[in-house]
């Protein structure tokens, strides 16, 4: 196992005057209850921790600030809370304390359509702002499958299915604010397309997982919506064809929007769920975004590679309501593939490689889970080098998670030996404290740790996270 073992350690009861007065200020909107607690002490993890001793909903800025200088004055850490979809423990209180959900914190605070920005609250999520932004003509491209919320993705750095051409949070979040560990409102960053000004602030906080503070305000680019969008489906007599379809595709330099792969057993679950019918092989599900010009050139430039590959049975799509349908065998795969195996917990990991080294890790890696015996299922944004593995666990036998455990590790060392990463987009959270070292060494680690040290002196803001 790669998180800490000690997860279920009895944290201290909350000072009596710290609660009092959450309750005197939130009144309702901080909570003790059980059942309130325990939603906001699971995420799609394994991990089983004891909930949060208490939850509190902030409506603004200033209220977040509040909560953390009360927590700082008593000692007790703060868990930012968003929309809950993390997939590496994030969220879990392993040292007790409160849980500080900024959902309810959900405007879209202003749409500069010129300058192709929109500053948005922490709590809004990417399907309401596009919402918001398709009677501007705009989009905000990042997507990680799930109806994550904005100050989530920036703290876990989320990338998505769009990821190939329009990159990542990282790439695409121009300033924020925030509330550091003493409660201060810091702002980083401007709406500017470029600045040399001092230290990096913004980029620090993307990634940071709610440890160096609690993100209140983001802008972010958007996008013109492409005058045309073309949606296809290709299916291929192995992963390997259909992963080096893909690797040609980039490498030749065709501008493809999205291509998301799904292995025969996640095509398998969507048609089970979803009524799709889909043909049961391998399939890349890939998008076209530009002119009709254009975008009908790359289809058919895609198409001939994939004939290379023994890729058939193409199904386009240039309907709103077919490209839908085709996309909700890929947005809908996590929880599909969890209806394989009713009632199972399912370790999900990630990594991410240089794309010439694709297919001989996802291929390594479907050879190991076939030999354990494991059920599982692949997804993955192809495009940039980057796979899901579910291995899908019988929560009762505990040897099964074991085995997983080392299979994610094995395929882990081996992506991380190919000079790629331990995660392309999940974070570290509890899971991959281990492979964080083993990726950039212990001086790296160190100046991390001094970097948070630095920010958070008395270690309340997420504690227990990314580090050992």
């Amino acid at each position: 196992m790669n998180a800490p073992a000690a997860l279920d350690a009895v944290a201290p009861p909350l000072p009596a005057g710290l609660l009092s007065t959450l309750q005197a200020e939130f009144g309702a909107r901080c909570s003790t209850a059980l059942a309130v607690r325990q939603q906001h002490g699971r995420d799609e993890s394994v991990f089983d921790v004891p909930p949060p001793q208490a939850v509190v909903f902030a409506d603004t800025e200033a209220e977040v600030a509040r909560v953390v200088s009360l927590c700082a004055a008593h000692r007790v850490p703060v868990i930012p809370y968003g929309a809950g979809s993390s997939l590496e423990g994030h969220l879990l209180a392993v040292q007790g304390g409160i849980s500080l959900d900024v959902s309810r914190m959900d405007r879209v605070l202003r749409i500069d359509a010129e300058d192709l920005t929109v500053t948005v609250q922490p709590g809004v999520t990417r399907k309401q702002l596009n919402e918001a932004l398709k009677h501007e003509g705009l989009f905000f491209p990042i997507d990680p499958g799930a109806d994550a919320s904005l100050g989530g993705m920036a703290a876990t750095r989320a990338s998505g299915t769009n990821a190939v051409r329009y990159g990542t949070m990282r790439e695409n979040v121009l300033g924020l604010r925030f509330v550091n560990a003493n409660g201060e409102i810091v702002r980083t960053g401007s709406r500017a397309k470029k600045s040399s000004a001092g230290y990096d602030l913004t980029r620090l906080l993307i990634g940071s997982e709610g440890t160096l503070g609690v993100i209140t305000e983001l802008t972010v680019k958007v996008h013109p919506l492409p005058e045309a969008v073309s949606a296809a489906v290709c299916f291929f007599p192995s992963i390997d064809a259909a992963v080096r379809t893909a690797m040609q595709v980039i490498q030749i330099g065709i501008p493809i929007a999205r291509c998301e792969l799904l292995d025969t057993n996640a095509i398998r679950a969507v048609n089970t769920h979803d009524k799709l019918g889909l043909k049961e092989s391998p399939m890349l599900l890939m998008e076209f975004h530009g002119s009709e010009a254009g975008v009908a050139e790359q289809a058919a430039m895609v198409q001939d590679v994939a004939a290379d590959h023994g890729g058939e049975a193409f199904e386009w799509a240039t309907t709103p309501e077919a490209r839908t349908r085709l996309w909700t065998a890929r947005h809908h795969a996590y929880l599909s593939g969890l209806q394989m195996r009713p009632g199972c917990r399912a370790v999900t990991t990630d990594t991410c490689v240089p794309i010439s080294r694709l297919a001989e890790n996802i291929n390594a890696s479907i050879a190991e889970v076939e030999a354990a015996g494991l059920p599982y299922f692949i997804v993955g944004h192809v495009g940039d080098g980057n796979f899901h593995l579910a291995y899908l666990l019988d929560p009762t036998q505990p040897e099964e998670l074991a085995t997983a455990e080392r299979l994610s590790a094995q395929m882990v060392a081996r992506a991380i030996a190919m000079e790629g990463t331990c995660t392309g987009e999940h974070g570290i959270g509890l899971h991959k404290q281990g492979f964080l070292v083993e990726e950039t060494g212990d001086e790296a680690v160190a100046m991390m740790r001094a970097v948070k040290v630095a920010m958070d002196p008395l270690g309340i803001l997420n504690p227990g996270k990314i580090f050992r």
